[in-house]
């Protein structure tokens, strides 16, 4: 049964990581512009509450995820994507269904569902060897999606034709590129300065999307003064206060952190 779970004692792992790392991602405190223990940050249709309902509701598909992955190892990687697409669609139905059709997951989906998936293909499941395979199967996938398309119909396709901006899209094509710089500087020991340093260079969709290129600068530069000069807990939620004032959520980070939590368990 080459491929198969039971050859790849490893694979289960990744599921588990991912879903932990759901849960730490949520509970962390506080998280600028973001929905945690505290508020709800620049969001007015979610809560913690609501996370707890969408984890719940997710975290069943990443074994799902690896399981396709490895009943499909053999295949090319490009032939994937197609592969794997319907069941992330199922997954993000299951979350909607959990949250009354609000996105609280949508990027975290695709970017967990994708290293899941990749573990159940890969031999030796580490950090290198799952970017690698993401990077592999998303292949092409911005010029197909995002230059290669005329029309403006989503905000990903307006993004990148505006301002270059590839979005999850990109990062997993690079094999989350991003991600993988911002772990070699990490000390691996405070998320919340994973995530500032993920904020410090991410080109968050999420905040193009509130506030343009001016909002994704703002937190840019906020985020890579913390980083640079410290910061306490007293510093982060002035930051948070400085984010909601201008309904500025840097989504796309809180993913991005998700992705380095499992990362760096690898």
């Amino acid at each position: 049964m080459t491929g198969s779970l039971a050859t790849n004692p490893h694979v289960k792992d990744v599921p588990q990581l991912a879903e932990e790392a759901l849960w730490r991602e949520l509970e962390l405190t506080p998280k600028p512009g973001l929905v945690d223990k505290i508020n709800t940050g620049s969001h007015r249709d979610m809560d913690h509450a609501l996370f707890v309902r969408s984890i719940a509701a997710i975290a069943p598909w990443f074994s799902r995820f690896a399981e396709l992955g490895a009943e499909h190892a053999g295949k090319p990687a490009a032939e994937q994507l197609r592969l794997i697409r319907p069941m992330g669609m199922a997954c993000e139905q299951a979350m909607y269904a959990a949250t009354g059709g609000v996105n609280t997951h949508k990027g975290g989906v695709f970017a967990l569902g994708l290293l899941c998936f990749a573990a159940g293909r890969v031999k030796n499941v580490n950090a290198h060897t799952l970017c690698c395979e993401v990077s592999n199967i998303c292949s092409g996938l911005v010029d197909r999606e995002l230059a290669g398309r005329m029309g403006r119909a989503t905000a990903g396709e307006r993004q990148y034709q505006d301002f270059g901006l590839a979005g999850a899209r990109g990062e997993a094509q690079s094999g989350f590129a991003t991600v993988r710089k911002v772990l070699s500087q990490w000390n691996r020991h405070q998320l919340h300065d994973l995530l500032l340093r993920l904020m410090a260079v991410n080109q968050d969709s999420n905040l193009v999307s509130r506030g343009g290129m001016e909002g994704l600068r703002y937190v840019q530069r906020y985020a890579q003064h913390l980083v640079a000069n410290g910061w306490d807990r007293a510093a982060l939620t002035e930051m948070d206060n400085a984010l909601i004032a201008r309904n500025l959520s840097p989504g796309g980070s809180a993913d991005l952190l998700s992705v380095g939590m499992v990362l760096a368990e690898c």
